[in-house]
């Protein structure tokens, strides 16, 4: 049985902003795209079928939106300190498939924290390095928008490696 997660991959023309920060600051840069999670990591018996047909279920009502990032926001909580590109616009759908997933088939594997769309740009080992990248990265940030066109789940593999398992296309 396998960790699974569900995301949005959003595509962005200048996505090497991005990258590069991520290549810094977070240690997962080199195993899985830049995303914003629905579904923070699971472990269940379902079937990739099954995943799939709830997805289909759940989110047939979501069309496709755009979505534009900016703006750096910190966070320390019990899982470590990170470093966020906000949400500027889409953030309604986004907030609104997490709750449709996590109020059905995946409420047990709800955490019960406050939910804020957001992509990870970093996670550092103390508050003082959060502080630090926070500082350098600031003011150096872009927009970034795009359309979202589908919602993916990823399989986390033994290296904490992302493999793409489902994409549902919004229509």
């Amino acid at each position: 049985m396998n960790l699974r997660t569900i995301m949005v991959f959003p595509d962005f023309k200048n996505m090497e902003i991005i990258d590069n920060i991520r290549n810094q600051y977070d240690p997962l840069a080199k195993l899985v795209r830049p995303h914003i999670t629905l579904v923070f990591p699971f472990k269940d018996q379902m079937s990739n079928e099954e995943l799939a047909g709830i997805l289909d279920v759940r989110l047939k009502f979501v069309q496709p939106f755009k979505i534009k990032l900016g703006g750096i926001s910190k966070r320390v909580d019990t899982f470590g300190n990170y470093l966020f590109l906000n949400v500027l616009q889409g953030i309604d759908e986004i907030r609104s498939m997490n709750q449709i997933l996590y109020e059905n088939e995946f409420k047990k594997f709800n955490l019960g924290f406050h939910y804020i769309p957001h992509m990870t740009i970093g996670k550092l080992a103390t508050a003082q390095l959060l502080q630090d990248a926070y500082h350098n990265v600031k003011f150096n940030m872009d927009s970034f928008s795009t359309i979202v066109h589908k919602v993916s789940v990823e399989m986390i593999g033994e290296n904490q490696e992302s493999v793409i398992i489902i994409e549902k296309h919004l229509y």
